[in-house]
Parts: C-alpha cells; structure tokens; sequence
C-alpha cells in the first residue's frame, strides 16, 4: 500500500481467530504469576486478581474438555446408533443418544459460562510493568532530568501574564465565544491563535516525518471494539464520549484509530517497525476535573493533535519508546521550552502501559512544570486484544509490540504564549515557527512583525 510518497507494507489477512486471548500471556501468567502479582502490588492494583485469574483459567480448560469429551463420546455414539439394525434395541439407543445430548447441551452452557467468567476476570488485568518502573502513585514518579532555563521575568521587569490574558489581548483565544456556543471548557482560536496551532502541528507531523512516520489522518469516531482493544475501557471509561444511537466512540487521542489499523492482520515487519503519525481533533470529558484547570486552555474538551505510532518486534521496542522520547524531546528544543522529563509511577499508568514517560514544560504563571508529551510502551497489551501478529524466524506468529507518543497538541499554546511573551504584550515566535508563519517573527496588538 501506499500512501502518497510513502510506503506501508500490505499485510497478509487473517484466515481464521488468533491464538491469543484475552490481554496478557497466559502462558507467563500460569508460569510466573509472582511477577504479576509485584506488578499489580507496583501499580496499587489488587493481587489477588491474579489468584482469581487462574481459578478462572483453569475452571475454563476443565469444563471446556469435559465438553470436548462428552461431544467425541456423542459422535461416537451415534455411529452405533445408525448401524443398529434391530429396531428395539435402536429405540432404546435413541433415549440414550437423546440423554447424552441433553447433557452436551448442558456442558457446553457450562463451558460457555466458564469462558465468560474467565474472560471478564483476565480483561481486569493491566499490562504486566517494565522491569524499574517506579511502584507507587503520581507523587511516586521519578523525574529523570531537566532541560533548559525557565526565564527570570523578575530580573527583566515585568510580571507574566496567563496564556489566556495573552492570547485574549492578541485576540488570538476566545473561550467566552466557545462557552457560549459549547459550554464550558470550549473555546477558539483566532487569527494569531489558529495561525500558531497550525503552524505547530506542521512543524510536528514534518519531524515525524523526517524520523520515518507516515502521516495519517485518522477517523475521530470508532467502534466499540477498536476502544476496548486499546485499553480504554477500563479505569478512564468515563473520560470518553459515546453516540449511543450510533454505536460509536470519539476519539480522546488518534492513537485508538491508529492502533485499530490493522486488527485482524498479520503484518510484515521485516524492514523494521511500521510508524505511523496520526493527526486528528481529539475530545475528552474531563470528568473528575470538576474545578481543575477552569481558566483558558489547559484542560479543554476538544483539541488538535500529532501522535506518533509504532508496531514493532517486542525485542525492540523499548528502543522505540526511547527513540519516541527523543523526537518529543526535540520538538521542546525547537519549541524553545525548558522542561523536564518524568517515569511515571506505576500506579499512574494506564492499563494498557508497561512504561511511560512525560515531558513537562515550564508554565511560568503556574510556577511549575505542566505535562505536554507522553509517550508510552504497551508491549502486546492492545496487540492481543486486537489480533494484531507478525510472523516471527519460526515463521510462526506472535504478538506486536505497540507504542504511542505525542509530538504537539494544542496545549502547547498555553506554554509557547507564556514563555516567549514579552512586556508591550505581544509574543516572540520561537526560530523553528517562524517558517510556518511566514517569516513572522512576534505577533502583538497591533499584529505580526517581521
């Protein structure tokens, strides 16, 4: 396949269910079910789900084979019945083959309801954690380093204005106009303000781009199985918005589009992992944040984002993860934010990560650093509830590796404002931007300058 100048390999289709199930290794799990269990204690989660993991795994394998057995014994049985030629003795077979039927039936509904159990216990298990992640909640998280200065407006004269009281005197944000017509946590950008977002988002996809990502615009609604398939169903079901009349969910990120891509599919990894960089509106409910972040852009339903997205052999893809880091890292650089890198406590993590790291940024009128990247490991999580394979050297198939990053989303406003403001009130655009805008170098009241 392939998509304008780039190429993505055209996997081959599956012909029939995948070998995997549910969205852990089971086999790890029956053979190593401590190291789940100091996962789960790592993350906060219950330990004991895995015991019951397994009751129910193993409930599940008896009561499917007294099926199996019960079937093979009634095929059996009723090859003796059609070659009975004596007619009383057929009938009294015939009561028997009905009596072995019933209980068939009855075993069958037995495994069935074993299966379901089974089922509903193992999608409670989160992604097994990478080896040093750090145990605990939020306050856990380690940060690993900081780049950058964040600037001393005190020594330059002038106190800093909030991106919203900026962006309001560019007239480049408007949330009043977006409450109006949406409510609350809604709002738009205007002239510099959709100028910037776009400009930004450019400057993202074309250093994905350069990195080896193929660019995507990606569906924003999708069905119930693509979101349950990427692990957003569990914990945070409640951030997610949903058309229930027509059975489909928004997107709070283009990974979930992204990671559907190629359910189902055996995919060619031989050249290396497939990337993808997706760019989409994401929407989120913010629920929970009731009084969180209710000024400007921070925490808003509905924003603009780059993703990058990447299938790769589970042998390397902690090599990607650290490679996706390092593109995030380097649009800050190009954004000109100080910032710092977090490891995210376990207990922090979604169910469908094994690792992830944050990048902050240096929010001066919050005097802290507020998250604007993550980027996240999930080994075969989201592979195996998606049935996503590749062929490995045995030429067997075997379960991807997927990870996910952003490069830029339209929160990166509110740091860019705040950051490069000056004090007539207008903003100075950062050296890699400026191409994107023309050559406008700040933007104030009065308009660019160039």
């Amino acid at each position: 396949m392939r998509i304008g100048t780039f190429s993505l390999p055209s996997p081959a289709r599956s012909t029939g269910p995948a070998k995997l199930r549910g969205v852990i290794d089971l086999v790890q799990l029956r053979n190593n079910p401590d190291v789940f269990k100091a996962s789960q204690r790592a993350r906060g989660g219950s330990v004991e789900l895995i015991d019951d993991v397994l009751s129910a795994d193993s409930a599940r394998r008896q009561s499917l084979t007294a099926f199996e057995e019960a079937r093979a014994q009634q095929k059996a049985f009723g090859k003796k019945v059609s070659q009975e030629k004596d007619p009383e003795a057929k009938q009294a077979l015939v009561a028997e083959a009905k009596q072995l039927a019933e209980r068939v039936k009855s075993l069958e509904a037995d495994a069935s309801e074993a299966e379901q159990a089974f089922t509903a216990a193992v999608q409670k298990v989160p992604n097994l954690i990478i080896d040093g992640v750090p145990s605990g909640g939020e306050e856990d998280s380690v940060e690993i380093r900081r780049e950058g200065t964040p600037r001393d407006f005190a020594a330059e004269g002038f106190e800093p204005k909030d991106h919203l009281e900026i962006g309001e005197g560019l007239s480049a944000i408007d949330t009043g106009r977006g409450a109006k017509v949406s409510g609350s946590r809604f709002h738009y950008l205007t002239g510099f303000g959709a100028r910037l977002e776009m400009a930004l988002l450019n400057l993202a996809m074309d250093t994905a781009i350069e990195a080896g990502f193929t660019p995507v615009v990606t569906p924003t609604l999708v069905k119930p199985e693509i979101m349950s398939g990427t692990g957003f169903m569990g914990e945070h079901a409640d951030e997610i918005y949903f058309l229930e009349r027509d059975d489909l969910y928004l997107v709070g990120t283009s990974e979930v589009a992204l990671a559907g891509y190629y359910k189902d599919e055996i995919i060619d990894l031989s050249d290396g992992p497939i990337r993808l960089g997706g760019i989409s509106s994401c929407y989120r409910r913010e629920a929970g944040s009731y009084g969180k972040d209710t000024r400007g852009i921070i925490r808003v339903h509905q924003f603009q984002k780059v993703e990058m997205f990447a299938f790769t052999h589970v042998e390397d893809a902690e090599a990607e993860h650290q490679r996706m880091l390092d593109l995030q890292e380097k649009m800050l650089g190009y954004c000109e934010l100080p910032y710092r890198v977090i490891d995210i406590a376990a207990g922090d993590l979604g169910d469908s990560a094994a690792r992830k790291y944050d990048t902050e940024a240096w929010v001066p009128t919050q005097n802290t650093y507020r998250e604007l990247t993550s980027t996240s490991n999930c080994t075969t999580f989201q592979s195996r509830r998606l049935n996503i394979r590749t062929r490995g050297e045995d030429g067997k198939t075997e379960a991807v590796a997927t990870l996910n990053g952003t490069v830029a989303n339209t929160r990166w406003i509110v740091a860019i404002l705040e950051n490069h403001q000056q004090a007539d009130g207008s903003v100075n655009v950062p050296a890699a931007l400026q191409p994107y805008l023309g050559g406008i170098k700040a933007w104030g009241p009065e308009g660019p300058r160039h």
